[in-house]
């Protein structure tokens, strides 16, 4: 099983991607797990689940949220309503956890993006690492050297925020096969046990740097109005 789990949608303000495109996008990659992990919302992931379910499309939605905590981003996997931004990290991670969904770091080594705190102090409380990110220009060695020294489960996403060949760039292969019955909660179980391993190839550096590039024009409010 292949599952990209950090996309974003329209609902992030650097993203204009639709969650309904992003879905079509995925299957027609390969993928059969998704975590729509839009910047302080889950709406972009409802819609998506609620899409992939309503049109029995062939794939599983984990609504996710990347919270902006005052120590970094964090990743809140497989919650039900959205985390309040700008808290402690302690305090962010706490809430997920009350959710029963699980805090990853995401790109926590990552270009312009890694995590503020010290990771070190954080490793008894988040669930895992982001260890391949399509998206940053470097620290995916380092998070995965970081994962495997403490112990820690790992997880994989493109962090697309357009539907183009981004998504499904890289994934989390997972020792799943996809039916209808199988759930997120069968998942997140997996991530935790670690049974996964990251696969695929991370964006070249000129493909980076023209996605970061319309990332910022994406955060312009007259350029949105034209896509």
């Amino acid at each position: 099983m292949k599952c990209d789990l950090h996309i974003h949608s329209s609902y992030s303000f650097d993203s204009w991607a639709l969650p309904e495109r992003i879905v079509d996008l995925a299957i027609k990659k390969g993928l059969q797990c998704i975590a729509v992990s839009d910047h302080g919302s889950i709406q972009g992931s409802l819609e998506a689940q609620d899409y992939a379910r309503q049109r029995n499309k062939p794939i599983i939605v984990i609504v996710s949220e990347e919270v902006k905590s005052k120590q970094g981003d964090i990743l809140a996997l497989n919650i039900k309503k959205p985390i309040p931004e700008k808290l402690s990290a302690k305090k962010t991670i706490d809430l997920i956890h009350k959710q029963n969904g699980i805090a990853v770091i995401p790109h926590p080594f990552g270009s312009w993006c890694a995590f503020k705190g010290n990771l070190q102090e954080f490793v008894g409380l988040i669930d895992g690492i982001e260890t391949l990110n399509a998206s940053v220009f470097w620290g995916n060695k380092k998070a995965w050297e970081f994962a495997q020294k403490n112990n820690l489960a790992f997880t994989a996403g493109s962090d697309a925020h357009f539907c183009n060949q981004f998504i499904g760039k890289v994934w989390l292969k997972l020792p799943l096969d996809f039916s209808q019955d199988l759930t997120a909660d069968t998942i997140i179980a997996e991530i935790k046990n670690k049974t996964g391993l990251p696969a695929g190839t991370a964006a070249n550096f000129i493909e980076k740097s023209l996605d970061h590039s319309f990332r910022s024009l994406t955060k312009l409010k007259f350029f949105r109005r034209f896509f």
